[in-house]
């Protein structure tokens, strides 16, 4: 029986990665992965994930507007792999229950868990609600190399804790950290 996954992480921990990983594993059997990212996540391109070691797959973008179930019916891949999985609608989530539950095809989404301000993301909670298996993939602490649990984000060098949940950024505005090394930034020591 197929089953939703959702693997979370902050941000440098190898999620894209360990997706492409997949992806290649899959392809090296004959078999197909369907993979999903985010529309407007255009850092690369409209048409691929790309890890920021520079290893790329082939990928179909999608939005609130996308008809996930047409789209995965139309190829009925082995495996569904979904890249930054916490910008994900609850809708676009449902499908993806869909597809695992009606057309019993395995759902491998990768993700952050939460936000620089430490509030979940909208397609995280989603996951967090609705995946069969949650697993954590680790990275350690920008500054004390604790467990990171939680992201930065950068502006000139200095973390902010303001501005739009929604912001595409590499390291030059995302620092892994660990919740001792957030909590101190956030009250400026």
């Amino acid at each position: 029986m197929s089953q939703l996954y959702f693997r979370y992480a902050t941000m440098g921990a190898g999620k894209t990665v360990d997706l492409i990983k997949i992806a290649h594993n899959y392809s090296e059997q004959g078999k197909v992965a369907l993979i999903f990212f985010p529309a407007f996540d255009t850092r690369y391109g409209v048409d691929k994930v790309t890890s920021r070691m520079g290893i790329s797959k082939p990928a179909i973008p999608i939005d609130e507007n996308t008809n996930i179930i047409s789209l995965v019916k139309s190829v009925m891949p082995d495996c569904v792999l979904v890249d930054e999985a916490n910008f994900l609608t609850t809708q676009n989530v449902m499908d993806f229950c869909f597809v695992v539950d009606e057309l019993n095809i395995p759902v491998i989404a990768y993700g952050l868990k939460n936000d620089f301000q430490n509030n979940l993301f909208e397609g995280s909670q989603m996951m967090l609600l609705y995946a069969d298996k949650i697993e954590e993939i680790k990275t350690v602490c920008w500054y004390c190399n604790k467990k990171a649990t939680m992201v930065l984000r950068m502006y000139d060098g200095k973390p902010v804790f303001e501005g739009e949940q929604f912001q595409i950024g590499g390291n030059e505005s995302y620092i892994p950290v660990c919740r001792r090394c957030w909590m101190k930034a956030k009250e400026g020591k």
